[in-house]
């Protein structure tokens, strides 16, 4: 007991001062890729060698339209390596969580060139899914709820990724509970889903009726690249794809696997939808 008490003293305090103060990220970490639409002269390299199919071009009548849809992103970094213009480059941002999937797809059109690459940006449709939430958290979700957040996470088909950082915001570290966050064994008794993976055939029924037996008013969260859109494996003869494809979705949350931190930031955004719905159900 003594020698238990001596380190924990010699360790102190390890739990993160996220979302108070701005999270501990190596120097190594690999956040989303950020594209300069006015210098990007060429995507199809990118588009090349994307492989989620999360750059996408679609030529047409002298215009070429180039999509990035961060749902589909893994964070490879293969994109940056390929484009030789520095129009992109890979951040440590992972505050990335949305509301709405629309929010994690960005366009831009430009106008075609003889040789087939671009110029002359026409139009740039930039939405950045990114807001600082989290101060005082236990003390909103006491006014939300009166009592704790209960979450039920539910692996819908995934690589057990997500899953990994997942049972990290329960470490000292990052420490969920400090706000009043739990996880429960019972969809009965949970207020919001946190679902990963893309949905597998054999997964289909067991999140209908999971989405069925969660109380009202709830919200959903899909986790990750394939908890958004299938991820790499999309749609197919086992997968059915995104979470939305069966279940309603409230806050999407990109990565490939999202880091602790922008978890608990989708599941901040999530609370805020939660609210709403709350007061909806009361009027």
């Amino acid at each position: 007991m003594f020698n238990i008490l001596q380190k924990t003293f010699r360790v102190g305090i390890a739990t993160s001062n996220y979302p108070q103060a701005d999270a501990r990220i190596s120097a190594q970490f690999r956040g989303r890729p950020q594209f300069d639409f006015t210098v990007w002269r060429d995507a199809r390299p990118a588009a090349n060698v994307c492989p989620t199919g999360a750059i996408a071009i679609h030529d047409r009548a002298q215009v070429r339209q180039v999509t990035v849809d961060y749902g589909r992103c893994i964070f490879c970094g293969e994109c940056a390596e390929a484009s030789s213009d520095g129009a992109v480059r890979m951040t440590r941002e992972f505050e990335l969580a949305a509301a709405a999937r629309g929010d994690l797809v960005l366009k831009a059109d430009y106008a075609l060139l003889p040789d087939g690459s671009h110029a002359g940006l026409k139009e740039a449709i930039v939405v950045p899914a990114r807001a600082r939430l989290g101060k005082r958290v236990d003390a909103a979700i006491q006014k939300l709820l009166g009592r704790s957040l209960a979450i039920r996470q539910v692996d819908a088909g995934s690589c057990n990724g997500c899953e990994q950082e997942i049972v990290a915001l329960n470490n000292p570290i990052h420490d969920i509970e400090r706000f009043g966050i739990h996880f429960v064994a019972s969809p009965r008794h949970a207020d919001m889903l946190l679902v990963t993976g893309p949905v597998t055939r054999n997964m289909e029924l067991a999140l209908t009726k999971t989405y069925a037996a969660t109380p009202d008013p709830k919200v959903v969260v899909a986790v990750g690249a394939c908890g958004i859109s299938g991820g790499i494996f999309g749609q197919n003869y086992a997968s059915l794809g995104g979470v939305d494809v069966v279940i309603p979705v409230d806050v999407y949350i990109p990565g490939c696997p999202p880091r602790p931190e922008a978890l608990l930031h989708g599941i901040l955004l999530a609370l805020g939808r939660l609210g709403t719905l709350r007061k909806n159900s009361a009027s």
